[in-house]
């Protein structure tokens, strides 16, 4: 684990050398008063890289870092943070499980994912999640403390060659698209899956779901697809404030 900017010598005179003088005092992260981030990703290198992007930031500080689903989720009810950095492919699981962890422990944190995928669909299911950025690894666009520092301040950061191709898809929805609103009746969702819906309205995840289902992670995940489909909404959110105005909970 690494906190604050010890164990690199000479890295706080430097980041006061390169801390931007138009930072304004008025937004979130500042040299007394630094954003806390949490780190997980399975790649020591790419960690190290990170990591050390981030301490070299006095506006930010580094209080945890792990290499596994396991430790991401321990680390996620043990410590405080703003934003949390995550590898979407861990050796024991993946990073979405543990955005759906830690939105349920930590409700106001950010994620920004940090993956060597650079999909639309993957980058769509984070955001469906609850992620607020997606960086492509080894992208010449990559800046970790800038991403950290715009999602905390209620921006969102996401490497610009994924941005273009997410905007040009969602240029090719027909703006003559029927809203959720005019969706048809309840009967169009299953009993199974209206029980992974009133699930997820209570704050499950997907592997919560899965257990108390006696289903797999998978199938829970396929579910919810089905249901963004048939409700017409892109996001956990909006699939159950729908859900709640057409009483399907």
């Amino acid at each position: 684990m690494a906190s604050g900017s010890q164990g690199y010598p000479g890295s706080a005179a430097s980041a006061l050398d390169a801390l931007p003088s138009t930072w304004p005092n008025f937004l979130t992260g500042q040299p007394g008063k630094p954003v806390q981030v949490l780190l997980i990703d399975d790649d020591a290198c790419m960690r190290k890289v990170i990591s050390q992007e981030l301490l070299a930031d006095l506006r930010i500080n580094l209080v945890a870092q792990g290499s596994s689903m396991r430790e991401g989720r321990r680390l996620i009810s043990q410590h405080e943070f703003d934003v949390m950095l995550i590898d979407l492919n861990l050796g024991d699981g993946t990073g979405f499980e543990l955005i759906e962890r830690m939105k349920t422990v930590r409700p106001h944190a950010e994620a920004v994912v940090i993956s060597a995928m650079e999909d639309d669909e993957h980058a769509l299911h984070a955001f469906e999640l609850g992620a607020t950025g997606y960086l492509v690894k080894n992208s010449w666009f990559g800046n970790f403390p800038q991403a950290v520092l715009q999602v905390v301040n209620g921006g969102a950061s996401i490497t610009p060659n994924l941005a273009r191709r997410l905007l040009r898809s969602l240029g090719q929805v027909p703006v003559s698209s029927q809203p959720a609103a005019s969706a048809g009746p309840k009967s169009k969702l299953s009993d199974r899956e209206k029980d992974v819906m009133k699930m997820v309205a209570s704050g499950y995840t997907s592997s919560e779901i899965a257990s108390r289902l006696t289903i797999s992670s998978q199938t829970v995940n396929t579910h919810i697809k089905n249901i963004y489909h048939k409700l017409q909404v892109h996001s956990r959110a909006q699939a159950v404030s729908f859900a709640a105005q057409r009483g399907l909970l």
